[in-house]
């Protein structure tokens, strides 16, 4: 078999190249790759950008200019996981920036209109409880939050 990878296509209206470049300005590790523009007799008129191309964190991604037929939802999102809560509050603010919008649990829009989940590497075991920490007391804490807060989730239920 042949198959050699994935790539994450994302629709846009208008936006895949700024969207992209955002992205690449966004996450370390990112770079953008190549841009193609629409032909004569395309949807959008000769010269306008087509597809984007972008990675994050070695993940290949495409930003298309289809037109405003289909739009992001919650249904699909990108996790980010973080080691610090520097790094969450970084993202946070970045990708809420300029019209993006706040959500429950770790969950954010940028001004694209796509999703995010902006969260500790640490959840799954933060949100376990162990040691003497009272089982579920980090999920009622995490169900509070828009953005996470790593030292709320670790104090929860002491």
């Amino acid at each position: 078999m042949s198959i050699t990878g994935l790539t994450t296509f994302l629709w846009f209206d208008d936006e895949a190249l700024e969207a992209a470049e955002f992205y690449v300005a966004t996450f370390p590790d990112s770079r953008l790759g190549d841009v193609s523009h629409y032909q004569a007799g395309g949807q959008k008129p000769e010269g306008a950008v087509l597809v984007a191309e972008f990675e994050l964190f070695g993940q290949r991604f495409a930003a298309l200019n289809g037109g405003p037929q289909f739009t992001h939802s919650e249904a699909v999102s990108f996790q980010v996981h973080c080691d610090t809560q520097d790094e969450i509050d970084l993202l946070w603010d970045r990708l809420t920036a300029d019209g993006g919008q706040e959500s429950m649990c770790g969950w954010c829009k940028d001004r694209f209109g796509v999703s995010w989940q902006v969260i500790p590497r640490r959840l799954g075991e933060l949100l376990s409880g162990g040691g003497d920490a009272e089982p579920g007391a980090a999920w009622r804490a995490m169900m509070d939050m828009r953005k996470i807060v790593i030292a709320d989730l670790e104090s929860a239920g002491q």
